[in-house]
């Protein structure tokens, strides 16, 4: 969401390279981050977590250097390690992390697709210099105010410092429904050109330390103290103006007020996505044509918000269970034929169930069968595991009439959609 632009040649020589932010309405792009963190609690090793986000951002307009800016932040994780100490309840959208809750004492974790966690929309304004004006409602993005650039010629090597804060959702676990707000002085550096993916590109080392003891929150728990560091290296596309990735690693402690002390440890990297833009109408139409010359019923093509969807109404499983029947392998085997024609989408796995049964069992139901889904097509090499995310809807969005045996079978399905990355 960084936007940079550069002075002249001659003009940067003289008085070297000032950065400020351009906002063209119109401009969309995508950022893409995935992140390795350690949980502990009471110091305690809990857990290892690998967590994906998706940022598609939009600008909406522009007016005397100010950008009116829409985005949505989309999270996904998996754990790598069962937890082995007793369940915990996480702070939610940490600069790096989603905000999924970590299984239960005791829980097998499965590796392989990562889990759709939570999408949140914003709205926001940058000025030139970097300055966010946003509503208090909202939770993203987490980081802000970062960077500020100093409206001055830059040299590498030069310094300055602006304020910036966090702002985390901590709803879900500690009942504190406000946006929380985590005040911090950055310190920069411009490093010059430094290589990302063995190009050159104009960089910067971010800093800030976290040493707080904020006032007590409404909720059910509240942080009494705060410490935290991060230190990133931003890199600059200087051809397309702005932003072209970043790396980070980062640690966080908070000490709660019911007496435990939560600790984040990590490293994030993220890079910013200008994709083609995604033809769903003509993938629509050649995913059909391939259905129909190779004789595969009961399967729906479709284009969506989200990219190209592909239903398998009545995908069989045991009953009440997720393990798939032997019966439907030929079918996955023919989608994933098709789904290795567009290797460069990541995939989105649904799971959805009838309305049957007890309506505590249906979301988890459906999250199975959509990670079996998942990790069938897996291990035929269509996507790796970080290519695919798995997401469980229970019976909450029929396709047909669950009074009846035939509407029972369509409303049993997993939807596969080749996401507009």
């Amino acid at each position: 969401m960084l936007i940079a632009a550069f002075l002249p040649p001659g003009l940067s020589s003289l008085w070297g390279e000032e950065f400020f932010y351009i906002h063209k309405a119109g401009d969309q792009y995508r950022i893409l981050s995935t992140v390795n963190e350690d949980v502990y609690l009471n110091r305690a090793f809990q857990y290892r977590t690998q967590i994906v986000n998706r940022i598609a951002v939009r600008v909406l307009a522009e007016r005397e250097g100010v950008g009116s800016v829409e985005a949505v932040f989309q999270t996904a994780e998996r754990a790598q390690t069962p937890v082995r100490a007793q369940a915990l309840e996480r702070p939610q959208e940490m600069p790096r992390q989603g905000g999924q809750r970590p299984p239960q004492r005791g829980a097998k974790v499965p590796l392989g697709a990562f889990q759709w966690d939570k999408d949140y929309e914003s709205r926001f304004e940058r000025d030139r210099l970097g300055h966010i004006t946003i509503g208090g409602a909202y939770f993203m993005p987490v980081v802000r105010n970062v960077p500020v650039f100093p409206g001055r010629g830059l040299a590498p090597g030069d310094t300055w410092t602006a304020e910036g804060h966090e702002m985390h959702d901590f709803s879900g676990n500690f009942g504190i429904r406000e946006p929380y707000r985590i005040p911090f002085t950055a310190s920069y550096r411009y490093l010059g050109e430094r290589l990302w993916q063995n190009e050159p590109c104009p960089a910067f080392e971010v800093r800030y330390r976290i040493l707080t003891e904020p006032p007590p929150a409404k909720g059910r728990a509240w942080p009494l103290r705060i410490r935290g560091d991060s230190r990133q290296i931003v890199y600059w596309d200087a051809e397309r103006g702005r932003e072209r990735a970043y790396t980070e690693t980062f640690r966080m402690i908070f000490d709660l007020s019911d007496g435990t002390t939560i600790e984040f440890r990590g490293s994030a990297s993220a890079e910013v996505v200008n994709p083609e833009e995604m033809n769903k109408a003509g993938i629509v139409d050649d995913i059909k044509k391939e259905l129909e010359e190779q004789g595969i019923e009961g399967v729906d093509v479709e284009a969506g918000a989200e990219g190209v969807k592909i239903t398998l109404e009545d995908i069989r499983f045991e009953a009440d269970s997720a393990r798939l029947l032997p019966s439907e392998r030929a079918k996955l085997d023919a989608i994933g034929g098709i789904l290795r024609r567009y290797a460069d989408r990541d995939l989105l796995v649904e799971g959805h169930t009838a309305l049957a049964g007890l309506a505590e069992n249906r979301g988890p139901l459906s999250l199975e069968r959509a990670q079996a889904v998942a990790g069938y097509l897996e291990g035929q090499g269509v996507r790796a595991p970080d290519r695919i995310i798995t997401r469980g809807a229970g019976a909450d969005r029929p396709v047909a009439d669950n009074r009846t045996e035939a509407g029972r079978a369509r409303n049993r399905r997993v939807e596969i959609t080749i996401l507009e990355n």
